[in-house]
C-alpha cells in the first residue's frame, strides 16, 4: 500500500537530489537508468509523482558508489 504523504513531486525529487530545478529531474530520468520512474505519470504536461523511500534509496546507493569511486585513485 502506498502511503500518500510518501508521494512526491518533481520539485520534491529536485530537492533531495540537491538540483536547481524540477525540470532537472527529467535529465537524471535519461542520464541514469537505474533512477526510480513515477509511481504515477498522467503525461506530457500533467502531474508526476515518486515514492520517496525509493528516491531516497536510490540516491544514497550513488553516494555511496561516488564515495569508493573516489577512494580507488
Amino acid at each position: 500500500m502506498v502511503k500518500t504523504e510518501d508521494l512526491i513531486d518533481a520539485q520534491g525529487v529536485a530537492g533531495l537530489l540537491r538540483l536547481s530545478h524540477a525540470n532537472s529531474v527529467s535529465t537524471y530520468l535519461r542520464r541514469y537508468p537505474d533512477m526510480p520512474r513515477p509511481v504515477l505519470d498522467l503525461g506530457a504536461g500533467r502531474p508526476r509523482l515518486w515514492l520517496r523511500p525509493q528516491v531516497v534509496r536510490w540516491m544514497r546507493a550513488r553516494q555511496s558508489e561516488q564515495l569508493s569511486v573516489g577512494g580507488e585513485s
